[in-house]
C-alpha cells in the first residue's frame, strides 16, 4: 500500500515509528511546522526521523493548501494523526481506502476538541481509538479501541503517556491485520454520542472561590503539555503546574490567601471549600519575578471591588495632575 502520514505531535511520531516497525513505511510524511511550536500541545517535529529513515518529508502550515498535491499522489491510505486542523473532503476522498484518524476517548463518547483536558476534568475512562475519518469529525467507524483508566492523581501529562501507550497497543494489533487485508471497521453507536467543546489558554484561569477539588482538577487538566492553569499575584500572572489537596490541617482562611509556605517553596492556599498545595509554579519567563516568589499572607487572584477602587483613585490622581 502507498501510505501518507499527516500531523506533528507525539502521537504522530509514535505512528510513524510503528508504521516503520511493521514494514509499512509511509511514502511521504506531511509535518506541521508553525511559527511558534509552543502553542501546539505535545509538539514533535517529524523532520529528523524522516531524514533518518529516508522518508520523503513535506512541511506545511495549512494542510488543505496541499490538497491537489496529495490527491495527485494517489495514496491508498492516509493517516491523519494528532492534527487540530480539519482535512478537506478533497483529501479524504483522494485516499483509495480512506483516511485514518486517532482520538483518545471511548468514541462515540468524547468527540470534539481538547479531549485530554476534558478527560482529566471529568475523570472519565479514556481510550486510544483508531477510526475511519468521515465528513463529520470523530464520527467514522472504529478499527481498534484500547481503553485506559484515569486515576484521581492523573494529569494531562500522565494521561497523554497512557494514551500513547494504548495507541502503541492499538497499532501493534491493527497494522498486521491491515497488512493481511483485513478491513472491518465497526460503525459508532450514535445513541451514545457525547461531545467536547474547544478549550483555549484563557480557560485555565483559576477562580479561588471554587472548591479545592475543582481547582485541583483544572490544574491537572491544564498542566504540561497544555498552556497551564493560572492566577494572578498583583500584576503578575502566576502559572500553576502541579497541586495536591490538603485534608489533614485544621486551618481556614480567605479564598486565594496563602496560609503556609514550606522550606522547598510549596504554598498552601485556601479555596472556597478546602485547601490546596501549590507544588510547582512559575511567573512566565520573567526571571526577576521568579526570584521574588510567593510568601505567606499574599492573596492570589483579584478582588474586583478593590481593583476598581484602586483604579478610580489612580484616575482621580491623574485628573488632578492634569487639572481636569
Amino acid at each position: 500500500m502507498k501510505l501518507a502520514l499527516i500531523g506533528a505531535v507525539h502521537s504522530t511520531l509514535l505512528t510513524l515509528q510503528k508504521l516503520i516497525q511493521h514494514g509499512m513505511t509511509p511514502h511521504r510524511v506531511y509535518g506541521y511546522e508553525p511559527d511558534d511550536t509552543s502553542q501546539v500541545s505535545g509538539y514533535a517535529s517529524l523532520r529528523a526521523p524522516c531524514i533518518e529513515h529516508g522518508v520523503a518529508y513535506t512541511p506545511f502550515r495549512k494542510i488543505n493548501a496541499h490538497a491537489e498535491e496529495i490527491a495527485a499522489a494517489g495514496y491508498d491510505l492516509i493517516f491523519v494523526i494528532g492534527l487540530s486542523q480539519l482535512v478537506s473532503e478533497a483529501i479524504i476522498a483522494s485516499a483509495r481506502m480512506g483516511c485514518i484518524g486517532f482520538h483518545p476517548t471511548c468514541l462515540p463518547k468524547g468527540r470534539g476538541r481538547a479531549p485530554i483536558a476534558w478527560l482529566v476534568l471529568e475523570e472519565n475512562v479514556g481510550a486510544s481509538t483508531l477510526f475511519l475519518i468521515d465528513r463529520e469529525a470523530d464520527a467514522g467507524p472504529v478499527f481498534r479501541q484500547v481503553p485506559f483508566a484515569i486515576l484521581p492523581e492523573d494529569d494531562a501529562g500522565t494521561i497523554e503517556a497512557k494514551a500513547l501507550q494504548a495507541l502503541a497497543s492499538a497499532l501493534d494489533d491493527w497494522l498486521p491485520a491491515l497488512k493481511r487485508g483485513e478491513w472491518d471497521p465497526l460503525p459508532q453507536d450514535e445513541r451514545l454520542v457525547t461531545e467536547y467543546g474547544r478549550r483555549a489558554p484563557e480557560d485555565g484561569w483559576i477562580d479561588w472561590h471554587r472548591d479545592a477539588r475543582e481547582i485541583d482538577r483544572l490544574i491537572k487538566a491544564s498542566t504540561r503539555p497544555h498552556p497551564g492553569a493560572f492566577t494572578f499575584s498583583g500584576a503578575r500572572r502566576l502559572f500553576i503546574w502541579q497541586s495536591t489537596i490538603e485534608t489533614g490541617l485544621a486551618i481556614k482562611g480567605v479564598p486565594g490567601r496563602i496560609l503556609k509556605m514550606t522550606s522547598d517553596g510549596r504554598a498552601l492556599v485556601q479555596a472556597r471549600n478546602g485547601l490546596l498545595w501549590i507544588n510547582d509554579y512559575s511567573f512566565g519567563h520573567d526571571a526577576a519575578w521568579q526570584e521574588d516568589g510567593l510568601r505567606v499572607g499574599m492573596r492570589l487572584g483579584y478582588c474586583p471591588e478593590n481593583e476598581i477602587h484602586a483604579l478610580r483613585r489612580e484616575l482621580d490622581l491623574i485628573k488632578g495632575r492634569l487639572g481636569l
